[in-house]
């Protein structure tokens, strides 16, 4: 992917226009951070001595989005796409043998199963729950957009440490 395949974000368009395609475009940016790379390359701890890897936060991101989506805003029980392990710790950043082609279905899936949630939300203002706390559409959109606008940043810097590649 590369940057005139991204979805361009609604500039006129009414809120969840708005935020839908921006989302949309952190998703697309991730996708063409990743593009072009080896499995060896997308498993690369390319930052010392973080453990964050490009598969590593596709990964991470699938489980945001169930989580949010499905879990939270459809109120289903959803279980996690990667398990924990023996300590209880989600594993979508232990990447040493993860399939990359396997993670970026999944990842691909859960954003498509997210929009599909958000399509059949009749406002911005449906709500879902997260033990006793509410959350609005409206905000859950506005908190992916943050988590991918921050991972995006990670991935910036593990491209360009991994072949040199920059640009939004």
């Amino acid at each position: 992917m590369n940057d005139e395949q991204r979805t361009r974000p609604v500039l006129t368009g009414d809120e969840r226009a708005t935020l839908t395609s921006v989302l949309q475009w952190q998703r697309d940016t991730l996708m063409m951070k990743c593009a072009g790379l080896t499995d060896e390359q997308l498993r690369c701890r390319a930052v010392a001595p973080s453990g964050l890897s490009l598969i590593g936060l596709v990964r991470h991101l699938a489980e945001v989005e169930r989580g949010w989506f499905r879990n939270v805003l459809n109120d289903e029980d959803a279980r996690g796409y990667f398990p924990r392990n023996a300590a209880g710790e989600w594993t979508e950043f232990h990447v040493e043998h993860a399939d990359t082609a396997e993670a970026f279905r999944i990842w691909e899936d859960a954003c498509a199963r997210s929009r599909a949630i958000v399509d059949a939300a009749e406002s911005l203002d449906v709500t879902g729950h997260d033990g006793g706390q509410a959350y609005s559409l409206h905000y859950i959109l506005a908190h992916m957009i943050e988590e991918y606008a921050r991972h995006n940043g990670h991935a910036d810097l593990l491209r360009e440490a991994i072949d040199g590649a920059t640009g939004e």
